[in-house]
């Protein structure tokens, strides 16, 4: 470990490495005027969503010098205890254009900040109406979208919009100057989501969490469909609105191609299909729209989607003018371990990655990196069909093949065996061991049952939601990961009617999947201390060189700290929820773990460099901004962890001193 590493907490006892850390945080660096100046305008960092800045003010040298230079509360939080409003998880990646700093709460108001001084300029509050604890979901909600007019109209409102999509399932344009709703798109600002959707599904079922995508004439967007409710649940369309007016552009009805789409009366759309609850990418130069689709419902058994999960777990390239499907690549065929792709598709092009084809790089919850050509969806490097478990319950039928990447190769371990059980005591080690040896396991992708089965990775991932980062200049790919097991339990329709659920609660669940012949129990492989029963690292850091497909280094990523009472602090890894950036300069930012900690790390080494306490765990994506040639780069993220941990509505921003 290199000595210039410090930690801005140090615990009480250790006070010969609280004096070592000192001295080596005295000096203050000369700030560096020289390098690039970026805004950070769009979710991801750019349409593609690579979470890579130019900036280069902040470098492995002088990163742990950095100090919290403002902080912004928006009072939107609530642990849902009180029953009125809902519980929340403040997982907002902002965004920085047009001078300001935008971005939404888990209520659904949206802020425009100084980006320099975190003051407010304006807030905008939807009125949420769905606000209190109906459904199975936190409120949430990822991030904002802008756009502006390519020839404005002086004086003329709204020529530069904020969109934004809420819980009430309302797609709302704002003007970014001002915060008020432009009154030429929709009703009043707003555009209804639920025309042509089922009018009797409660309004928990169906709503965006993620930011919408705006691509040429249009934003597009989905929404999350709650998870194995029912066989006829909402539709997963995808729809594109004109981003004057609000106009519906076009829709894409995930239904399979040999097949006509077959709405309900009065619906548009069909019901059941693959959903895009996760983040959009596009590629504006060759007008396709990148969706990561989620499962047919229910997501835990397939034995009545009569083939339509064909465009299911799948990353889909959609002409951005109508909607028509240009190519689709499937991670999981006919999935029933909810392993559907969270991560955003991540666009590159590198020099001795594919041949420099322009690519899509596919995270998946699975592990399993898919390098795909952007124009064809073909991989730019074997995917092997290999041979997985049989023998699903009777009435569903498993695909008898599953494919795995080769370059890079699979990054989770699936091997858990009773003798790599996990305890912190031999008690808890052996609950854990006589667990395992208990359910089934035949490897990966091994079928729900009625005995139970244990299922690695959890359905968290792997890699999830929060996506990777990618290093254009090194050829290199970050992401965390989670490492966790769980255990899946169908019960028998008849039996399941008879269960009183309400004694049944997180973290256990359970699940309807009514339409089928099967409810099933879901819940986290752990000991009776609370603790997983897999081994950790828990949770890790993993760079692949996407050149050569090998890993380039892993460390653990996260501690038991504020999760497990002291002195059971342990850095060995703790499950994530969320992502990193990472910059020009070599730095790697991310908080995501469970525990109150923001770190950076070195993308060449994984050294940790750098580590801060703050008030709840950054359970989402930071992002980096330097406005002009003389100012700050700063470092924001949002801290507001999840009902599982802390709640709160911190959105931190760092930079080096004066």
């Amino acid at each position: 470990m290199k000595a210039r590493r410090c930690k801005t907490w140090i615990p009480s006892l250790l006070v010969g490495a609280a004096a070592l850390c000192l001295s080596n945080c005295s000096s203050k660096p000369t700030l560096d005027d020289s390098g690039p100046t970026a805004n950070w305008e769009v979710y991801g960092g750019d349409q593609g969503s690579s979470h890579y800045s130019p900036l280069t003010q902040i470098t492995p040298e002088n990163v742990e010098h950095l100090e919290l230079a403002w902080k912004h509360n928006s009072g939107d939080f609530s642990d849902g205890l009180d029953g009125e409003v809902g519980a929340t998880t403040f997982q907002a990646t902002p965004i920085v254009v047009n001078d300001l700093l935008y971005y939404c709460t888990p209520f659904q108001r949206v802020f425009a900040l100084d980006p320099e001084t975190g003051e407010e300029r304006w807030v905008f509050d939807p009125v949420l109406k769905l606000r209190g604890g109906e459904g199975p979901y936190p409120l949430n909600c990822r991030g904002v979208t802008y756009w502006e007019e390519p020839a404005p109209v002086p004086g003329k409102a709204c020529q530069k919009r904020i969109f934004h999509g809420t819980r009430d399932s309302e797609l709302i344009a704002l003007d970014a100057d001002t915060g008020i709703p432009c009154e030429g798109f929709g009703e009043g600002g707003r555009v209804a989501l639920r025309e042509g959707l089922e009018s009797g599904a409660p309004p928990w079922e169906y709503y965006p969490t993620s930011p919408v995508l705006q691509i040429g004439e249009v934003v597009v967007i989905g929404a999350l469909i709650a998870d194995n409710v029912r066989t006829d649940a909402p539709s997963g369309v995808v729809r594109a609105f004109d981003v004057r007016t609000g106009e519906l552009a076009w829709a894409w009805d995930p239904v399979p191609p040999n097949r006509t789409p077959d709405p309900e009366e009065g619906e548009h759309y069909a019901r059941g299909t693959p959903n895009v609850w996760s983040i959009i990418t596009g590629d504006p130069e060759r007008n396709l729209v990148f969706v990561p689709t989620g499962n047919p419902a229910p997501d835990l058994y397939g034995g009545e989607r009569d083939g339509i999960d064909y465009f299911g777990s799948s990353t889909v390239a959609l002409d951005a003018n109508t909607g028509e499907v240009v190519w689709r690549y499937q991670t999981v065929h006919h999935d029933i371990w909810d392993f559907d792709v969270a991560s955003p598709p991540t666009l590159f092009q590198i020099d001795g990655v594919g041949g420099g084809a322009a690519g899509v790089a596919q995270p998946t919850k699975m592990g399993h990196i898919f390098l795909l050509d952007r124009e064809t969806g073909e991989p730019l490097y074997p995917v092997e069909e290999r041979p997985v478990p049989q023998g699903a319950v009777v009435g569903e039928t498993l695909s008898p093949t599953q494919p795995f990447p080769t370059h890079p190769p699979p990054l989770h371990s699936t091997q858990l065996r009773p003798e790599d059980a996990f305890g912190f005591t031999p008690f808890d080690r052996k609950a854990c061991a006589d667990m395992i040896a208990g359910l089934r396991y035949d490897g990966a992708f091994t079928p729900p049952s009625l005995e139970g089965s244990l299922q690695t990775p959890h359905t968290a991932g792997g890699m999830n939601w929060g996506g990777v980062a990618i290093d254009p200049v090194r050829g290199l790919l970050l992401t965390n990961q989670t490492h966790a097991a769980l255990v899946n339990i169908l019960i028998p329709r008849e039996e399941a009617d008879k269960l009183d659920t309400s004694t049944i609660q997180y973290p256990d669940e359970f699940y309807a999947m009514t339409g089928t012949p099967y409810a099933l129990k879901r819940y986290l492989l752990s000991s009776p201390f609370g603790a997983p029963c897999n081994p950790p690292p828990w949770g890790s850091l993993i760079a692949v060189d996407l050149r050569t497909g090998e890993i380039a280094w892993q460390v653990p990523m996260g501690s038991t700290r504020d999760q497990a009472p002291f002195p059971l602090w342990f850095d060995i890894g703790s499950p994530s929820f969320g992502g990193g950036i990472t910059t020009a300069s070599g730095v790697f930012f991310i908080g995501a773990s469970t525990d109150h900690a923001f770190r950076a790390f070195d993308v060449e080494t994984g050294e940790e460099l750098w580590e801060t306490r703050i008030p709840a765990p950054a359970n989402s994506v930071p992002m980096t901004y330097r406005l002009d040639a003389k100012g700050k780069q700063f470092v924001v993220v949002a801290a507001g962890g999840t009902p599982l941990s802390k709640v709160g509505d911190h959105l931190l921003a760092y930079s080096l001193p004066d």
